[in-house]
């Protein structure tokens, strides 16, 4: 089963439809009414924490779940859910240019949650918070920027299985969007099992290092 964390956005039921197109149980619950210790008492094979209108600080038990999860328990967070890992990990948000029902175009490094996407890649925009790149926390690698404006679209933890995208997966701007929530399920499943995969973590680049790479175009686009 997949938890998947509402932090009151109008795309969170569409996060949810294409989780379960994957084959997965999906069970929806507000942010602001769990805590973390409850979430993990519901045995999840991983969590999703949604985007959502406001900050972290705003976002329920979102930046908590982070905090508190077993270190082998998947988490991908979208948009707010990616900014509350930073968050969880001392990193600081800040405001950007805002970006609502935008395309971009981002770079990423082909690990985790971008495995055999295609780079450069289209992808959805709705925020203005971003990251600050100037203060990535030391637990995680920046594993995408927006070519435009080079703003931090993913973050993966070091060593754990918590994975962020500042874009929408969802989204029908979002040209690989189905595969990046195939490639976050296909690493609960394997988290399940205590089956490992290189590509499930990563290898992954500081961000001050952050180099583009082309895995290759996958063809379960969004459409």
């Amino acid at each position: 089963m997949i938890l998947l964390l509402d932090n009151y956005d109008s795309f969170v039921h569409n996060l949810a439809r294409y989780l379960r197109r994957l084959g997965c149980q999906t069970e929806v619950i507000r942010s602001d009414q769990i805590d973390s210790q409850a979430a993990f008492a519901l045995q999840p094979d991983g969590i999703v924490i949604s985007p959502g209108p406001h900050g972290p600080a705003d976002a329920g038990c979102s930046v908590s779940v982070v905090v508190d999860a077993p270190a082998d328990l998947p988490i991908l967070g979208v948009c707010l859910g990616h900014q509350s890992i930073a968050a969880a990990f001392g990193g600081r948000i800040i405001r950007c240019e805002p970006m609502h029902g935008l395309a971009s175009t981002i770079e990423h490094d082909g690990e985790g949650v971008f495995a055999q996407c295609q780079s450069p890649m289209r992808v959805g925009r709705y925020h203005s918070l971003a990251i600050d790149p100037r203060d990535v926390p030391g637990e995680l690698i920046v594993t995408a920027r927006s070519t435009d404006d080079d703003v931090i679209m993913g973050v993966r933890h070091k060593t754990r299985p918590v994975f962020g995208v500042q874009f929408h997966p969802e989204s029908v701007l979002t040209d690989d969007g189905l595969a990046v929530l195939d490639n976050f399920v296909d690493i609960t499943r394997r988290s399940a099992t205590h089956e490992s995969t290189p590509s499930q973590l990563g290898r992954g680049v500081p961000a001050p290092h952050f180099t583009p790479a082309d895995r290759g175009t996958r063809k379960d686009a969004v459409s």
